[in-house]
Parts: C-alpha cells; sequence; structure tokens
C-alpha cells in the first residue's frame, strides 16, 4: 500500500514495520504524529479529494494518533521503553476488544489467551493540539506462542494505522464520512465497538494510491454507533461475496423496499418505541398482524438493521427509530411513497428506457405532480416524504453568501425560497439568521400548510407568503433559495426556470441551488440512483456540477462554486453573469412552467 513517491518522503512516514526495535519503531511513530496537519494528511490519505471535500471532511475529522503493536516482555518494559522515546503515559493500560478480536481471528487463537492493552501517550501537534501514539501491547508470555503471532505482525504490520476522531459524531454525518472514504478508495476493514471507552471504531484500507506509508485507516466517533458499524461491517461483507452472491443480493432489493414499507404501514416503529422488548406474539396483536407472518418480518428487518432481537423480544435500532411517524426528520412517509406509487411505477423501467416516457406516466395516465393534484392524501404523503431529506440543510444557513446578507448593514436582507414545500429550509435559514426576512413562494394548496407551520414558531413574523408558480418569482430578494427543483426537469424546462430566477435578480443577488451532483468518475452514489428515480418517475435528471453550469451559462447565470451537503447533496452557488442583464432572453409564453416538487 506505499506510493511510488515514497523514496521523496520523510524519514517519520518510514512504517513502524520497517524497524525491527520497538523503542525505534516508537519513535518514528511519534515523529510522525508530532508533523502531521489534518489536512494535508487527508490528501495524501485519500488521493483525489477536491477542495470543497476536502474542507469538509477536515471541518469533520481531526488527526488525533498513529498507531502501532508493540510486543513487551510485561507492562513495566513498554511503559520503560515509551520513556525512552520521551513518551509519557501516566494512565492505566485499557484492554483492546477490537485488536484482540482481530489478533485472534487473523492467527486462528482464542480471544481469552490474548490480553491486548492500550496506552496512548500525549504528542504535541504543529500547533500544540492534543495527539498520541496509540500503542497495543501483547506481551510475550513464554510458551504462549505469542513470539509467533510478533514475527508475523512485525513482518506485515496489520494494526499500524492512522486514525482521525470524528467531531459531533451522529449516524447521519458517519454515513457521510463513510461514504467519503469509499469513494475515493479505501475499502472496509473491520472495526469494533469498545465498551471499554464507550467508542466504536471504522477501519479502512488505505487507497492504492495513498501517499503515506501506513496502510490503514481508523474513524474514531465517541458512543455507541453500532447500526452504523453494522452497515460499514456489511459493505466489507459484500465485497468477499462471489458474484452470484452479489448479484443474489441484488434482485432482493425489492422485498427489502417492501419489507421497510411494511414496517411503517403497520407502525412497528410506533409501537416498539412503546415497549421495547415486547413479545412477538403480543406485538402481532397490537398492530393486527398474523403472529407467524410478523415473526418472518421481523426476522427480516433485524437482518436489515432495522430491529435487533433483544431477549425474548425487538427493539428498534437508529435507523428503524427513523421509520416512526412521530420522529424529527421521520423517513416514514418516505417509505411509504417508495414502497407505493414510486415502487409500481418502476415496474415500467424498462418501457422509459426504451421509450423515455416516465413509467409513473404510462401507469397512471399523467405526471406525478398532476396526479399528486387529484389526490390530497398522497399530495400530504409527498410533502411529508420531501420533508424527511431535511437533515441535508443543516450546514446551509452557514453558508458564506447567507452570513454576509446576514451581515450586511443599511437595510433588511431577503431570502427567497422557490418551491419550498412547507419552509424547512427557509425555517432553518431564518432561526439561523435572525436579521434576515424570508420570502416562500409556492403553490395555494402547500402554501397555507407552510403558513400555518411556520407561523406557529419564532420565524412566522419574518416570512411572507406568496402563492404561484415559476412565472412569480418575485424582484427583490438578496438570496435565492432553488432546492431539489431542477432535478424534477429535463434541460429545456431547467432553462425556463432558471431564466425566471434571472430576471428577477438584481445584479447583487445570489441564487444558491441544493441538488445531487453525479460523480464524474463513476464512483458510487446517491445521485446515481436518484438519476434512475427521476427519469422513471418525472422525467428528470441528476446531473453533473459542468452541466448544471451550462444550464446556468446559457440563461445569463454563472456558477461560482459548489460545496458538500449531507444526504449526498451540493450547494451550487451562482450569480448573475457579468454583462448587461437586458441580453438575458424573456421566457416566451409556451415556454410556462408550474410548479412541481
Amino acid at each position: 500500500m506505499y506510493s511510488d513517491d515514497r523514496s521523496t518522503m520523510p524519514t517519520t512516514d518510514a512504517p513502524p514495520s520497517l524497524v525491527d526495535d520497538d523503542a525505534a519503531r516508537l519513535s518514528a511513530a511519534a515523529d510522525f504524529v508530532r508533523e502531521q496537519d489534518t489536512s494535508v494528511l487527508l490528501a495524501r490519505v485519500l488521493p483525489g479529494l477536491d477542495g470543497p471535500e476536502l474542507r469538509a471532511l477536515t471541518d469533520r475529522c481531526r488527526f488525533t494518533h498513529a498507531a502501532l503493536l508493540v510486543f513487551p516482555t510485561d507492562e513495566g518494559a513498554l511503559r520503560a521503553r515509551l520513556a525512552d522515546c520521551g513518551l509519557a503515559c501516566d494512565g492505566a493500560a485499557q484492554p483492546s476488544v477490537v485488536v484482540r478480536d482481530r489478533l485472534a481471528a487473523r492467527h486462528h487463537r482464542d480471544p481469552a489467551d490474548l490480553d491486548v492493552r492500550i496506552l496512548r501517550p500525549a504528542v504535541a501537534g504543529p500547533d500544540g493540539e492534543q495527539r498520541a501514539v496509540e500503542v497495543f501491547a501483547l506481551a510475550l508470555t513464554p510458551g504462549s506462542g505469542s513470539d509467533r503471532i510478533a514475527e508475523r505482525e512485525r513482518r506485515h504490520d496489520h494494526e499500524a494505522h492512522l486514525a482521525f476522531d470524528v467531531v459531533r459524531p451522529d449516524p447521519l454525518v458517519l454515513r457521510g464520512l463513510l461514504a467519503s472514504f469509499a469513494r475515493h478508495g479505501a475499502a472496509p476493514d473491520g472495526g469494533g465497538y469498545n465498551p471499554h471507552e464507550n467508542g466504536t471504531v471504522f477501519y479502512f484500507t488505505a487507497p492504492a494510491g495513498t501517499k503515506t506509508a501506513y496502510g490503514r485507516v481508523e474513524l474514531y466517533a465517541c458512543g455507541d454507533h453500532r447500526d452504523v458499524l453494522d452497515e460499514h461491517l456489511a459493505d466489507r461483507t459484500d465485497a468477499a461475496e462471489g458474484p452470484a452472491e452479489s448479484l443474489l443480493r441484488m434482485l432482493t432489493g425489492a422485498w427489502t423496499t417492501q419489507a421497510l414499507a411494511t414496517c411503517a404501514e403497520l407502525r412497528l416503529p410506533e409501537a416498539l418505541g412503546r415497549r421495547p422488548g415486547i413479545g412477538t406474539a403480543e406485538l402481532a396483536r397490537e398492530v393486527g398482524a398474523r403472529t407467524e407472518g410478523l415473526a418472518t418480518l421481523l426476522r427480516y428487518l433485524a437482518m436489515l438493521g432495522v430491529v435487533a432481537e433483544d431477549g425474548d423480544g425487538y427493539r428498534l435500532t437508529g435507523a428503524g427509530a427513523l421509520l416512526d411517524g412521530r420522529a424529527p426528520s421521520s423517513m416514514r412517509a418516505l417509505a411509504l411513497m417508495y414502497g407505493g406509487p414510486f415502487y409500481q411505477s418502476f415496474a415500467h423501467l424498462t418501457r422509459t428506457v426504451r421509450t423515455g416516457q416516465p413509467g409513473f406516466e404510462h401507469l397512471y395516465g399523467e405526471n406525478h405532480f398532476d396526479h399528486f393534484a387529484h389526490r390530497p392524501d398522497l399530495s400530504a404523503l409527498f410533502d411529508q416524504s420531501m420533508a424527511a431529506s431535511a437533515p441535508m440543510f443543516d450546514p446551509l444557513p452557514d453558508h458564506p453568501v447567507l452570513t454576509a446578507a446576514a451581515d450586511a448593514t443599511g437595510r433588511e436582507r431577503t431570502v427567497v425560497d422557490i418551491a419550498g414545500g412547507t419552509g424547512e429550509l427557509l425555517e432553518r435559514v431564518l432561526t439561523r439568521h435572525p436579521g434576515l426576512r424570508g420570502t416562500l413562494l409556492e403553490r395555494p394548496r402547500v402554501l397555507a400548510a407552510a403558513r400555518a407551520r411556520l407561523t406557529a414558531g419564532p420565524v412566522g413574523a419574518r416570512c411572507d407568503y406568496l402563492a404561484g408558480d415559476f412565472a412569480d418569482v418575485p424582484p427583490g430578494g438578496d438570496v435565492y433559495l432553488l432546492s431539489r427543483v431542477l432535478h424534477d426537469w429535463d434541460d429545456d424546462r431547467c432553462r425556463s426556470i432558471l431564466r425566471y430566477c434571472a430576471d428577477a435578480m438584481s445584479p447583487d443577488a445570489d441564487l444558491l441551488i441544493v441538488e445531487r451532483l453525479l460523480p464524474t468518475d463513476g464512483a458510487p452514489s446517491l445521485a446515481t440512483a436518484w438519476d434512475l428515480h427521476m427519469m422513471c418517475n418525472t422525467g428528470g435528471q441528476e446531473r453533473t456540477a459542468d452541466h448544471y453550469a451550462r444550464l446556468l451559462s446559457d440563461c445569463g447565470l454563472r456558477l461560482v462554486g459548489h460545496t458538500p451537503l449531507p444526504l449526498g447533496a451540493h450547494t451550487l452557488h451562482a450569480r448573475p453573469a457579468e454583462r448587461v442583464r437586458a441580453d438575458v432572453r424573456k421566457v416566451s409564453p409556451g415556454e410556462f412552467v408550474p410548479f412541481g416538487r
């Protein structure tokens, strides 16, 4: 796992395995830890990180230690060796469950026979920040066979790694970080939960092009994140499957969608939330199901990590709790949509691929916006499903454009949210910036629901409500928001929408667009999945940043840049292009685009 340019690296980059003496290995690791800058090190560990994503990872992670496994005769000898290297460690050695289990599996030993301990002598970073050399120690006990383990481990150095702590970890942040590492070639390589520290570790094998000599990377998150860890370990399992097993797993995806939709329809999360550990028979009576059928469903949901068996009953996991309709950012409505009308339309994907007609339109005889307009129950469910992705908005209020508007003096600045649904994004922006005013442009029915929701909260007094369509984008705004709108439409209609925006914007106004961006290198991404979904259900598409830049340019706007958001989304920042605004072509009556989200 060493890069081709390793001969140009400083000597402290040498992997500990290249030095036989444990004291020299410890000293080399300490020097490495002292020298590294988090941002520079991340760029070396994951070649190909671009500026915005590198900044996002640097905000979420901080380099904390380099780790190695040593083999003293006892703890006293280890501490003496540490002292020789100038590494002081006053704390007691703690058990290492994760490394113990990895060694046991690798060397076919009983974990109970291996006493692996951790010490973390402190080391100061370049700016004085607190770091450490993480020392795993397996004592060389005579007659135990540990000397043979030491010989092989020194040769391969499986446990030597670089570690980054996750700042303010939560499941959403962790999943985003794991996806970023995987997207840049880091392969899942195990992990575990250490109850002695109440911390969860996620290991990766460094990508082939890594520019450090360490072959493994660790992400460490305080707390119990075993739900996310299970997904991480499953990714490793999937990678080890043969082609037939992998394909068979993929073919059962429809079963997964329906199992999750059924879980939501039966309101299992609500029942389990009220009575965790409830038995299957009693749970079946509560939700109105056959005991045998529910038992089969629960086993499958447990395999998915949505529920976990707890004694004689079941409890919700973190993922399962999101299907509770009462949960913040509940995904229940999304499960019902994907398991309902959108699931039915995907049965016609072949026709969509052949003809270009959305499967939804073929099935229901009209596009999904018109269909939902005739079905208030589905329309309300769709609006709720859109709100399920609201966590992607969490970082957006701190975008420099909004911060600058909030800090400006002289007059009150206005943020216009175009087709903003029930106002989740606008509410976040106005809550974060009390000095801003908001305008929500939406269809009359949705606007009524948004007004009722927002006026009940603290930002309602600073929000105006405008009923209309894209043709009614109001002038005079300082920042315009267009969130998850353009992917619903083909290029021609996107140009029409963007021209309405450009026509309303003053030369000093800014436009922030929230969309998922297709990768340019074929890397796995949520945008690729949603691209298929949009084609089949709305006739729209996801796009690359360059594609959006061309659409904006056609409409007198210029893409300034884009920054990542959670759930695979990005914020694209656009401004009026540097030319006379009269050159921006007006929208003809035939290009009118009604709202649809």
